[in-house]
């Protein structure tokens, strides 16, 4: 997120959490001296955990420092090596998640303990399954309806479709409902929003204020710190399995002072300056045209230059992470057209897409990226055999490289024969890209690369995507956290709804203009239903698009043209049909030196956030409505989307 953005929340302290609601005194949940040991490995040392009802508490850490384990103590996935818990003023002995469902106690997971062959709607209502008596289907569909709809995500994931079928981003908004119909006193989220984006992260936060207000009790583990200032009241900070900071109140925290408790050093910028500019990138070296593979895929093209970071944005349900399976044949392909270097090339497998020298790091890190039974050494070395057609493993002819790699990401050369699950969630994701970078790809594609993993991880990952493309490698970005592809990629194609509908430079966007681009066709049909009724009503151009400065960015357009804006296009306002009336933005219809004249209107959410603007554009001689009609239209339309 840039300085000065209306979405930039990070550092702003007066809209914490802890300086608009009072400090509730009684404790809902103490945790002193817990530890934790697993055989040698000892992941919590005397560790301790506050949680009061209308509170929410952030428990941070680096990756490995603990977070997950204690918050699955106090969720009964597992029991403390030492220490005590109390909840609601009585000592708590959890044998069994059942135990702690029982005192009403929750977790939303990072790694989702989904059913994979039962609904949506058996997965969200799964704890009632095992009840006895008689379940109503007809209110679990109700039920299971509101809680979708209050996530914004009702037409995105349908109630009787199989777990199975599902986006790893969707499985974890299954698993925040599932959480959700509960209605626990305590509830505990693990990195609830790794794949959500800004939007899908503000619904969830008004969730959760819901909650707070409530009275319930709310731990909040996040490696993203806008999100931690943006919601918390409190923050326990872990490092290493201790407790490095307790009970401490956001407001009287920095970003800074997080990080530096989190990794015990200054990390500095996270986002480097890039080496190799724009203009220095080689020719398209990979492109896809109009590729279909339904349902999730309806037609994405895109392309991407030697040298060059490309971002592709959207909400979940999109059709991001498909159209890259359907890419490397993990999904079937119903049309469209891939090239590299120019030359059409058929991937009927995976291995033909690593012999045309593409990589891709899968967003299902657990599912889809490691072999658990196969050591450190041997995941690291397992894209390699795609390339390898002889009998051998050819691992020798790899060593030297292995080995600079392994310095230069920080790994332990002394534990490449252990198990990559010893490793913590950042580690192993770290390894699996040097995986592919061990390949010499000439494309990487890499679907939410920083998902789960603490923010030194994170710089480092970029740092290391970053040296990759200064050396010619083509790296395609997929990213829910639109702060991380604004701040990492040169250009991002927007895509929604199964389509790409626009290709920007990163640096002519913001988050909110990335938010509004990606919003679903389907969520702003009122918005196309009133931009169809002005034009039917009198004639002429309507528009909705995006205002920055001297600058427009057009989300949508009905009508003959009159004002020279094309949907998902930049343009400069001398660019257009329309520059006086984008200047002015004034209550009034304004005119151009030809007699068209354009009145513009804002639209704004409950936040004060700008949604865009409506536009009419009437031709010199056209009978103009009243301003003042046209301006209550919009108004009441904003009222409904709100």
């Amino acid at each position: 997120m840039r300085p000065g953005d209306p979405l930039n929340r990070q550092m702003i302290q007066t809209q914490s959490p802890s300086s608009r609601m009072p400090v509730r005194a009684d404790q809902l949940l103490t945790a002193r001296g817990v530890s934790k040991h697993f055989g040698k490995t000892r992941a919590l040392v005397d560790a301790a955990l506050t949680l009061r009802p209308g509170e929410v508490v952030g428990l941070l850490g680096a990756n490995g420092a603990g977070k997950s384990t204690l918050s699955r103590i106090i969720s009964g996935h597992i029991q403390p090596t030492e220490g005590k818990l109390s909840f609601d003023g009585a000592p708590l002995v959890l044998s069994s998640v059942r135990d702690a469902l029982r005192q009403g106690i929750a977790l939303v997971a990072q790694e989702t303990s989904l059913a994979p062959d039962l609904t949506v709607l058996e997965n969200i209502f799964l704890p009632d399954l095992a009840t006895p008596g008689r379940l109503s289907f007809r209110a679990m569909r109700a039920r299971a309806n509101d809680l979708l709809s209050g996530l914004g995500h009702e037409h995105v994931l349908p109630l009787e479709a199989e777990v199975r079928t599902l986006s790893a981003a969707q499985r974890q908004l299954v698993e925040i409902a599932k959480a959700l119909a509960l209605d626990a006193r305590l509830m505990i989220f693990d990195e609830p929003t790794a794949s959500l984006s800004a939007t899908e992260v503000d619904r969830l936060f008004d969730i959760m204020d819901r909650l707070r207000v409530g009275d319930h009790a709310l731990a909040f583990v996040s490696h993203r710190l806008e999100e931690v200032f943006s919601i918390t009241d409190r923050v326990t900070i872990l490092r290493e399995g201790r407790v490095v900071a307790e009970d401490v109140a956001t407001s009287g925290l920095t970003q800074n002072d997080i990080i530096q408790h989190m990794v015990g050093r200054d990390i500095g910028a996270i986002y480097s300056k890039r080496k190799g500019a724009p203009e220095n990138f080689g020719a398209p070296v990979f492109e896809v045209r109009n590729l279909q593979a339904a349902p999730w895929v309806r037609d994405i093209s895109f392309s991407v230059r030697a040298g060059e970071i490309l971002g592709l944005g959207g909400l979940v349900g999109a059709g991001r992470s498909e159209a890259m399976e359907a890419i490397w044949s993990l999904r079937p392909r119903q049309a469209g057209e891939i090239l590299v270097r120019g030359a059409p090339i058929r991937i009927r497998k995976p291995a033909d897409a690593v012999r045309a020298g593409i990589g891709f790091v899968a967003e299902d890190r657990r599912a889809q990226n490691i072999v658990p039974d196969l050591s450190v050494r041997e995941n690291l070395l397992l894209a390699q055999m795609g390339q390898h057609r002889g009998f051998l493993r050819g691992y020798g002819r790899r060593a030297e490289k292995v080995a600079n790699l392994i310095a230069d990401l920080g790994l332990p050369a002394d534990r490449l024969d252990a198990s990559l699950l010893s490793y913590s969630g950042g580690m192993q994701q770290k390894i699996i890209i040097a995986r592919w970078l061990l390949t010499e790809p000439d494309i990487l594609i890499l679907d939410e690369p920083t998902k789960g993993v603490d923010i030194g991880t994170r710089s480092s990952i970029y740092r290391i995507l970053q040296d990759a493309a200064d050396a010619g490698l083509a790296v395609i970005v997929i990213s829910s956290d639109f702060e991380e592809l604004l701040g990492l990629a040169e250009r991002i194609v927007v895509i929604s709804d199964g389509v790409s509908i626009a290709d920007l430079p990163a640096a002519r966007l913001t988050e909110e203009k990335l938010t509004l681009l990606a919003a679903p066709r389907s969520s702003t049909r009122r918005n196309q239903a009133l931009l169809t009724d002005l034009v039917k009503a009198h004639g002429g151009d309507a528009f909705w698009t995006l205002l920055d400065g001297d600058e427009t960015i057009c989300l949508a357009q009905t009508g003959g043209g009159l004002s020279g804006l094309t949907p998902g296009q930049v343009a400069i306002a001398g660019e257009t049909r329309i520059p006086q009336a984008i200047r002015a933005r004034a209550d009034r219809f304004v005119a151009e030196a030809d007699g068209r004249r354009t009145l513009l209107t804002q639209m704004t959410d409950r936040r004060g956030h700008d949604l865009g603007w409506i536009g009419l554009t009437l031709v010199a001689n056209a009978n103009l409505p009243e301003a003042a009609d046209i301006r209550t239209r919009v108004q009441n339309l904003t009222r409904m989307e709100n």
